[in-house]
């Protein structure tokens, strides 16, 4: 079962040593407030990086083992106080959550054909290479990022004061969103010998590693082309950026920080090149493609980025609560991995033996199996989960800069869902 997410750890005054959260999120807001004044760091972390070092500076506090071992005071969150930030542009302001839209419907008519358009992207006369590449686009994913994309494009569209439906050339974007992520997924399974996938055997376990990485580069090959026909040269170089992105983010998560001080600031930046980037560079490029305003183009960076961020930190919650049959791939697979997430790192807090594990990477007897006990005894879920919600917040707080409209009410609506979720 999932943890209720709705519920996060509120710390009381005079706890000695405050825990990495504290850290973290004590800077959030004014390290949030910065980036934005910044102008040109969509291509880099922005906040995530930047409130992660400010957390890092606090990691040599001592063991909370003796002080505390979960959040002192629980209290339910009201996600009404998520949704409370004037738009000092637009005077209009929702009050009810009557007004929060289903993402879903919203969009259902512009993605209704999206897998079939792939699949006539990825046209290919040899038969077999046509059954890899159509594999994963079988119309039974999720299409977490299109959807995504096609919210912000209508969100856009609207506050820059033109029709809401999507152009086409956004909609190619949200279609090219998802063949760059579903070629990022092929070849992931081969660096990690995965055998499952979205409950599915693997590409590289059915036809093997050569011919799956082949596919991979078969279909992020098609993605660019897409890509170059849509002829702006600036979402070229900004959905360019994903790629140099994801590359970066695998070579990160092949590595381990000896410096305990590094490890939370390098797995955030990890998390963003490898799973929010994708997510924010599609929506600044819908945004460009539907806006000439920077100031929009940013916001819906923004908004990208701190949303993937708290999608991943739930996934990485998930792989601790959630059973194998929902997430469609075995439970505790980063372990497995070698992979220390943000639960494992919080968790280090209360259990200091974690560290040598971690450097380790899970790899001697019995380690996985001690490190997932001493993440279970931990707060480290909860202070995860609770990380994610404060990303959801800046999310929020990011696209309530734009004028009102059902979309933006949905992206809004997007983040309660993405911490709700069980797989």
């Amino acid at each position: 079962m999932a943890l209720p997410w709705r519920r996060c750890c509120r710390w009381t005054a005079g706890l000695g040593g405050a825990p990495l959260l504290s850290a973290v999120c004590g800077r959030f807001a004014a390290v949030a407030e910065g980036s934005l004044r910044r102008k040109g760091t969509s291509s880099g972390l922005g906040s995530a990086a930047a409130f992660a070092a400010g957390a890092g500076n606090k990691v040599q506090c001592r063991s909370q083992s003796a002080v505390i071992k979960k959040p002192s005071v629980w209290w339910r969150c009201n996600f009404r106080s998520l949704y409370t930030t004037e738009n000092p542009r637009c005077c209009n302001r929702l009050h009810s959550d009557a007004n929060l839209k289903d993402p879903f419907p919203l969009v259902q008519k512009d993605l209704k054909n999206l897998y079939d358009d792939i699949k006539k992207e990825l046209l290919v006369s040899k038969l077999e290479l046509k059954s890899l590449c159509d594999y994963y686009f079988d119309g039974k994913g999720k299409a977490f990022r299109p959807m995504v994309v096609a919210l912000m494009a209508r969100a856009c569209n609207v506050h820059s004061g033109r029709d809401r439906d999507l152009l086409p050339c956004q909609r190619s974007i949200a279609m090219i969103s998802e063949m760059i992520h579903t070629a990022s997924l092929v070849h992931d399974d081969v660096i990690d010998g995965s055998d499952t996938r979205r409950g599915k055997t693997t590409i590289n376990e059915i036809w093997g590693e050569r011919k799956a990485i082949l596919a991979g580069d078969f279909i992020l090959s098609k993605a660019s082309m897409a890509l170059a026909r849509i002829g702006n040269n600036t979402v070229v170089a900004v959905l360019s950026q994903v790629i140099d992105d994801l590359v970066r983010g695998e070579f990160m998560q092949l590595g381990s920080k000896e410096n305990e001080n590094e490890r939370f600031k390098h797995y955030l930046e990890k998390t963003f090149k490898k799973t929010a980037s994708l997510i924010a560079n599609s929506c600044k490029a819908v945004s460009i493609l539907g806006s000439p305003d920077p100031e929009v183009h940013e916001i819906a960076f923004q908004y990208g980025k701190n949303i993937g961020i708290a999608f991943q930190l739930i996934d990485d919650v998930l792989d601790f609560t959630s059973c194998a049959n929902q997430l469609g791939k075995p439970s505790a697979a980063d372990l497995r991995l070698g992979l220390a997430t943000g639960p494992v790192l919080f968790a280090c807090q209360q259990f200091p033996e974690l560290h040598a594990m971690i450097m380790r990477r899970f790899g001697s007897a019995g380690d996985v199996e001690r490190a997932w006990q001493y993440v279970l005894q931990s707060d480290g879920v909860q202070q995860t989960s609770y990380l994610a919600h404060r990303y959801c917040q800046e999310a929020i707080q990011q696209i309530r800069k734009l004028c009102p409209s059902p979309e933006r009410e949905a992206l809004v609506h997007l983040s309660e869902i993405i911490l709700t979720r069980d797989k």
